[in-house]
């Protein structure tokens, strides 16, 4: 893996952007050839302000047709750029989709993707066949089977722990799939959607789909909890069929640990990372 920037250069420096976006018309974050993306979205509306070409670095990429309330990018931009209203013109020249909420200077060593503790998802389903709201129909999976929240909880617990998550990854060339879920529990809301907080240290390729996708398959009675325990250890790839729609899932917060630990955070994950592809 190549050495991660992790100070901007000489005249320029380095920012911090929350933003938001609604991924219903985005092929996903990362930019692709005669697609529309949110990072080709933000690095060209960057680029005219700064007229320089711009790279963002992103804290999670995200896939085709997910949403992000929470997602943090990094850029390096000249110096000379003023940054008074700065996220008021971007929000001016970007589509209503995006939006950005907040910039600052980064801290030394700040970099979005490497310095991330953590990244924190929710998925959200209406079971039953019942009738999914217009203002809901964006964020929302619908299942047609009644589901067990208990089930699905009980079932959930069994994939906690740093685990190497293969059975509930899309293959990608060079890329880990170790990782260490903190954190998947469903619950169901006032209205009576099921939601399930997913947080791990990172995720790879559709991951969180493809865990829903597993979960429902105990929680509607086709499987026991104990499936789910076999996939994660014999590695057994979970059926495209599975995966769960992209629009039922939102990243909406990361983590990142205090300013003089950046650093620190950062040269430790590219290390995780090398040992584990190695």
């Amino acid at each position: 893996m190549t050495e991660p920037t992790l100070y901007p250069e000489s005249g320029f420096r380095r920012l911090r952007i929350d933003l938001a976006y609604d991924g219903t018309n985005f092929s996903g974050w990362a930019m692709q050839p005669d697609r529309r993306t949110v990072q080709a979205c933000i690095e060209e509306a960057l680029s005219k302000i700064a007229r320089v070409n711009v790279e963002t670095i992103v804290a999670g990429r995200t896939d085709a047709g997910v949403h992000a309330t929470g997602q943090v990018i990094h850029v390096d931009v000249p110096e000379t750029l003023l940054l008074d209203d700065l996220g008021y013109k971007l929000n001016r020249i970007l589509d209503e989709d995006v939006r950005i909420n907040a910039i600052e200077i980064a801290p030394p060593a700040f970099h979005a993707r490497f310095s991330a503790l953590r990244r924190y998802y929710e998925y959200r389903i209406l079971d039953e066949n019942k009738v999914i709201q217009p203002m809901a129909r964006l964020n929302t999976a619908s299942w047609y089977r009644p589901l067990d929240v208990d089930l699905m909880n009980r079932a959930s617990s069994l994939l906690l722990g740093t685990h190497d998550y293969a059975a509930f990854c899309k293959f990608r060339e060079g890329g880990t799939t170790i990782r260490t879920l903190e954190t998947y529990q469903w619950r169901r809301d006032h209205e009576g959607y099921l939601v399930a907080d997913v947080i791990a240290d990172a995720f790879c390729y559709s991951m969180v789909r493809n865990l829903v996708g597993a979960i429902v398959c105990v929680a509607d009675g086709r499987k026991d909890p104990e499936w789910i325990s076999t996939l994660l250890e014999n590695k057994e790839r979970v059926s495209d069929s599975l995966v769960f729609p992209a629009r039922g899932l939102t990243l909406y917060k990361v983590d990142y640990p205090d300013a003089a630990e950046l650093l620190e955070r950062a040269k430790k994950t590219v290390a995780r990372r090398e040992e584990e592809n190695n």
